[in-house]
């Protein structure tokens, strides 16, 4: 496993690159495929926000699917701990779920569970048609990414959100071959948008 750290706009010394080494070796026991880990460190200027001033993300590419986490804190050690913990996390919750779906011991699946409320929701969550106007743009695109879409079932897409630890995920759906998200609702519940011709 190949383990490279580089900060953003910060120096980042050798003894901290080993103590990551050391913090990552524990993460291998949960995913013996993973191929390289990737850790950035940022430092946040903003004085307001001294006590989460130090972020550090950490990304694992593998045969299976990306993981990633991140944390803030006021040094780099707290938030690499914090890090650190939400991965194994995050590793030891897809280590369980392939364990318990082989065999006769997998559960319901959460499309056959959600059957016609997943079909409410889409009809519930159908955002409202807004006027466009010639305002000026306040934001700026400060980040794209590309990702090979390769079609999935809704729990995959389910399983890959979790394990990203984002709160919805783009995704081509296998059953109707259309982009879908998935995304987290309040409690525990799942929604499904799905594009239209």
């Amino acid at each position: 496993m190949d383990i490279v750290v580089r900060g953003r706009n910060v120096e980042v010394p050798e003894h901290y690159r080993q103590h990551v080494a050391d913090k990552l070796v524990r993460v291998e026991r949960y995913d013996h495929k993973l191929i390289r880990v990737d850790v950035e460190l940022t430092h946040e200027k903003n004085r307001r926000q001294s006590d989460a001033c130090q972020r550090v993300e950490i990304t694992c590419s593998s045969r299976g699917p990306v993981v990633r986490s991140e944390a803030c804190a006021a040094d780099f050690y707290s938030a690499l701990d914090v890090a650190v913990g939400k991965l194994e996390s995050r590793l030891r919750r897809a280590a369980d779920r392939r364990r318990v779906h082989h065999g006769r011991h997998s559960p319901v699946s959460v499309h056959a569970a959600t059957g016609e409320t997943a079909t409410a929701l889409l009809e519930e969550t159908a955002p409202p048609e807004v006027a466009e106007t010639d305002a000026p743009e306040d934001g700026l695109v400060v980040r794209e990414k590309e990702h090979p879409s390769e079609p999935m079932s809704i729990d995959q897409a389910l399983l890959e959100m979790e394990l990203i630890g984002h709160d919805f995920y783009l995704f081509l759906c296998k059953d109707t071959d259309r982009a879908s998200v998935v995304y987290r609702r309040k409690g525990y519940d799942y929604g499904v948008i799905r594009l239209t011709p």
